[in-house]
C-alpha cells in the first residue's frame, strides 16, 4: 500500500478548511523532500494550475461549439485551414502540417480525409518525394475559411483579450512562449506526436 507522501497532494485536500489545506500541503511538502520523491505543487501553484487548467479547458470547448454552430467544423480542423491559407500556394507538406497541428500524422491523415470529403481540401503527390504528400486549400475552403474567420475572431477577443489590459495580454504572450519553447525539444528522436 502507497503512503500518503506518494500520492499527489490534491488527492488528500478535498473536504479540508483553508487552514487544514495549507498544514496538510506544507506537510507532505516536507515529507516529500527526499530526492526520491516529486516536488510536490505549493497550494498556490495549485491554484494556478488549475486555474490555467480549468481557463483551457472552457476557451477550448466555447471555440469548438462555436466553430461547430457557425461553420460546421470543429476548432482543429479551422487552423488547419488557416494554416494552408497562410502558407505558399495555399499549400504544405503533411508531416509540417502536423508539426503545426501538434498532432500525430495518422490523426491529421483522418482530419484532412474529412476535409477533402468537404471540398475544402485536396491531397497532391510529391514529386522529390514518393511517399509523402501535399495537403492543399481548396478555393472553397477559402471560402469557408473567410466565412469562418470573423465569428472565431469576435469569440477569442471577446473571451480572452476584451478581459485583459494590455499589460496582462503581454505577460500572457510571454508565458505561454516559455511554456512552448520549453516543451518543443529539437534534438532528433524527441518523442512528439508529430513525429508518430
Amino acid at each position: 500500500m502507497k503512503s500518503k507522501t506518494s500520492l499527489p497532494a490534491s488527492i488528500f485536500l478535498i473536504g479540508l478548511n483553508f487552514k487544514e489545506k495549507a498544514f496538510t500541503v506544507d506537510y507532505m511538502t516536507k515529507a516529500s523532500a527526499s530526492a526520491d520523491e516529486p516536488q510536490w505543487l505549493t497550494a498556490e501553484e495549485q491554484r494556478i494550475w488549475r486555474s490555467y487548467v480549468h481557463a483551457t479547458t472552457l476557451l477550448e470547448d466555447h471555440m469548438d461549439r462555436q466553430l461547430q454552430r457557425e461553420a460546421g467544423m470543429p476548432h482543429i480542423y479551422y487552423g488547419l485551414l488557416v494554416k494552408l491559407a497562410e502558407s505558399s500556394h495555399r499549400r504544405l507538406r503533411m508531416t509540417e502540417l502536423a508539426k503545426y497541428a501538434k498532432i500525430t500524422r495518422s490523426r491529421l491523415s483522418h482530419a484532412v480525409a474529412r476535409l477533402e470529403k468537404n471540398g475544402w481540401v485536396r491531397r497532391e503527390e510529391c514529386d522529390s518525394d514518393k511517399r509523402g504528400q501535399f495537403a492543399v486549400l481548396t478555393e472553397q475552403g477559402l471560402e469557408v475559411l473567410k466565412r469562418a474567420a470573423p465569428g472565431h475572431v469576435a469569440v477569442v477577443r471577446h473571451a480572452v483579450f476584451d478581459r485583459l489590459t494590455p499589460e496582462q495580454q503581454k505577460s500572457l504572450g510571454e508565458i505561454m512562449q516559455i511554456v512552448a519553447e520549453g516543451l518543443q525539444p529539437d534534438e532528433a528522436g524527441a518523442d512528439l506526436p508529430w513525429l508518430r
